[in-house]
């Protein structure tokens, strides 16, 4: 495991502890999907805003909450590194693992439905939900868009998330996906 990884996965936690308290928990999970599904517009009620729930109480359950060492139901910044080390180790498991979330995440981004993410619908996701500024967005976005195409498909997308969680090159622009890190 790299230094790399560390900061990757430190800038995540400082965006998933929504409240801002120090730890994850199940609270800032839920405030996380509320956050996404608020953004993008969606009744609480809805079919993608039950399915977004449901996937971020399973990541919680069964990728977060198991991070837990002293059982406080919280996840502090060394339990949550700790545990990605531990857990995120074979970018082969990413299908089980991560990919579930980074799916429903891409529906939920993909705000017109066409199936892809265009650089104004990553912007107001990544700015509005996880407290990327926009210059940061706007410059991760032109690097992630591999074909020039104007948008992210779904393999570009999974094939950042996959960077970004699994990855050890300092110069991939997925490190920066959840917000610049100096590596």
């Amino acid at each position: 495991m790299t230094a790399l990884r560390d900061l990757k996965y430190g800038q995540w936690f400082r965006g998933a502890d929504v409240d801002g308290d120090g730890f994850i928990t199940e609270r800032d999970v839920r405030l996380m999907s509320e956050r996404y599904i608020a953004a993008r517009g969606a009744a609480p009620d809805s079919a993608t805003a039950r399915l977004l729930t449901e996937r971020m109480d399973g990541f919680w359950a069964n990728v977060i909450a198991p991070m837990d060492q002293d059982g406080d139901g919280r996840v502090d910044l060394r339990e949550m590194t700790e545990g990605f080390r531990r857990v995120l180790t074979d970018p082969a498991l990413y299908p089980q693992q991560v990919a579930p979330v980074t799916e429903c995440f891409f529906e939920l981004v993909d705000l017109d439905g066409d199936g892809r993410i265009d650089r104004a619908e990553f912007q107001l996701m990544f700015d509005a939900v996880a407290a990327v500024p926009g210059e940061d967005c706007a410059a991760v976005f032109a690097a992630l868009d591999l074909d020039g195409s104007g948008g992210l498909d779904r393999a570009e997308f999974h094939r950042a998330v996959t960077e970004f969680f699994y990855g050890d090159d300092p110069a991939a622009p997925a490190n920066h996906l959840f917000g610049r890190i100096d590596a």
